[in-house]
Formats: structure tokens, sequence, C-alpha cells
């Protein structure tokens, strides 16, 4: 089983994939030593990405290590609470309660 680096994020991740795109230049890169794995997710924010992050990552004994990983949420987050995109902003605390959360359990669930 080859290694895999994780790319979990919002639309930013997601269309990173995209001609000319970061996670295009990362794949290429690693051409057939490594599967890039997408898990990017448009309009999500750090709140709503806690809520999938056991769908999206199930522990799996034997798996294998990640490579790496990113996390690439903050644009949703960021939003102005009173204007169109309310519904996506999350204060800065949360935010940063929210990035350590995942982290720690990318930690647990995704190390060996």
């Amino acid at each position: 089983m080859r290694p895999k680096i994780y790319l979990f994020g919002d639309s930013i991740t997601e269309f990173s994939f995209d001609e000319g795109g970061w996670g295009a230049s990362l794949a290429n890169h690693f051409n057939r030593t490594v599967d890039v794995v997408l898990r990017g997710y448009g309009g999500y924010n750090t709140r709503w990405a806690l809520q999938v992050l056991e769908k999206v990552f199930p522990r799996v004994e034997g798996g294998g290590e990640p490579l790496a990983v990113t996390v690439f949420f903050g644009a949703n987050d960021a939003c102005l609470p009173d204007r169109y995109a309310a519904f996506q902003h999350v204060p800065l605390h949360e935010y940063k309660h929210n990035l350590h959360s995942i982290v720690s359990f990318l930690k647990v669930s995704l190390v060996t």
C-alpha cells in the first residue's frame, strides 16, 4: 500500500485539483509514489468540519500512518457575522478551539 497525504479543508481544498491547483501539483509531484486523498468540502467551516470528522476519517486499525495531512479551513469561518454568509461565521475563540480539536482528532485517528 502506498503512503497517503490527506488534504482536508473547505472549497480552497475542494478545488485544489482544478487545472494548475496546488492539490494537482502535489499529486503530480508524488506521482506513482504517494496517494493524495482529497477531502475538500465547499462552504464548510471548522464547526461543520468537526461534525463530519469521524465519517471522513474513520478509525481503521492497521490503515497505515499518513505521510502528511493538511487542514485548510478559515475562509468561511471569517465571514462577517452581519453579512450574507453570516451562517458560516465562527468567532475567533471558537475557531481556535475547533482547529485544536480537529488536529487532536487526526493525531489520534490517523497516527498509529
